[in-house]
């Protein structure tokens, strides 16, 4: 019973994991828009969902310094289920090496939002079905 469970659920629930890791790195690219030489970062959603739905990249994925320079990586700070960070296609060149590009940052960031909102919606349709179909 609780393996069918957590089989009718576990969609979403990837959903709901890749998109707020998602929503992290845009985050942190807007965060980062005035920072010199930054690359924007995205992941490709498509690609972590089947990679999370296979059952691969379940744990945090943690980046190797390769300098003494860099910063320590945290598990917050593993992108997607399966470590495939992306940079963004540069739309428009920038003086100082920075590809942020902020209408596209905060256009992508309300997209993710909404459709991790629907997710939600769809597990509490979900999880209400199940209610009623055990209180029947």
């Amino acid at each position: 019973m609780i393996n069918q469970l957590d089989a009718a659920l576990s969609f979403h629930q990837n959903a709901l994991r890749v998109r707020g890791q998602r929503q992290e790195l845009i985050a942190g690219n807007i965060a980062n828009a005035d920072t010199p030489n930054f690359k924007a970062r995205d992941i490709d959603f498509k690609t972590a969902m089947q990679n999370a739905n296979a059952g691969i990249g379940r744990e945090a994925v943690t980046a190797s310094k390769t300098s003494t320079m860099h910063m320590d990586s945290s598990p917050s700070s593993s992108a997607s289920m399966n470590g495939d960070v992306l940079f963004r296609k540069i739309a428009q060149g920038n003086v100082d090496g920075n590809t942020v590009d902020m209408d596209v940052e905060r256009n992508q960031f309300a997209d993710n939002g909404i459709r991790y909102e629907a997710s939600l919606i769809m597990i509490n349709g979900q999880l209400k079905k199940m209610l009623a179909a055990i209180q029947s």
